[in-house]
């Protein structure tokens, strides 16, 4: 009895043992302002000037990142208006929209990995944008830390022309 009893134990704890794994492969996601913002739909384009426009959105929010191409390397934010990076809330009654530029805001675009066999573009960011309604005191910056896009599919060449 004793051995049916261990036998029947050991097969339990067997069987109860799982494993529920879950990738996370695309991804775009980051900390905005410290709180974990995960995008629910992400896609990359290219254009015809060879700008990478990558973008993230969840519900009505949306992440834009810019940059001039695809190579592996470091794009800082800030300096221009190639390198950029926006975020905008198009909710009614909450419209907000933020954004990088030519000696406005701050931060980077890294650049990973470019895999021209899959399409695909890896790589992390983290900027700060400043409100584009600048009389808009109680929100005048948007940060974003920790930020990753993995993997993300990238369109062929559009017909579009990216500023």
């Amino acid at each position: 009895m004793k051995k049916i009893f261990y036998f029947l134990s050991l097969l339990f704890i067997l069987s109860s043992c799982t494993e529920d794994i879950k990738f996370n492969n695309p991804a775009f996601q980051g900390l905005k302002d410290n709180v974990f913002w995960k995008s629910n739909g992400y896609v990359a384009n290219s254009a015809t000037n060879e700008n990478i426009v990558i973008e993230g959105t969840l519900g009505y929010e949306k992440v834009i990142l810019q940059i001039p191409s695809s190579e592996v390397q470091t794009y800082v934010l800030g300096i221009d208006d190639v390198a950029m990076a926006s975020y905008s809330n198009t909710f009614p009654g909450q419209l907000e929209e933020f954004s990088t530029g030519e000696n406005k805001g701050n931060g980077q675009i890294v650049v990973t990995e470019f895999n021209s066999e899959t399409n695909t573009i890896s790589g992390t960011f983290k900027f700060t944008a400043l409100n584009k309604d600048e009389t808009d005191a109680e929100n005048p910056k948007v940060t974003f830390t920790e930020g990753v896009f993995y993997k993300v599919p990238v369109s062929p060449t559009s017909n579009f022309v990216v500023n």
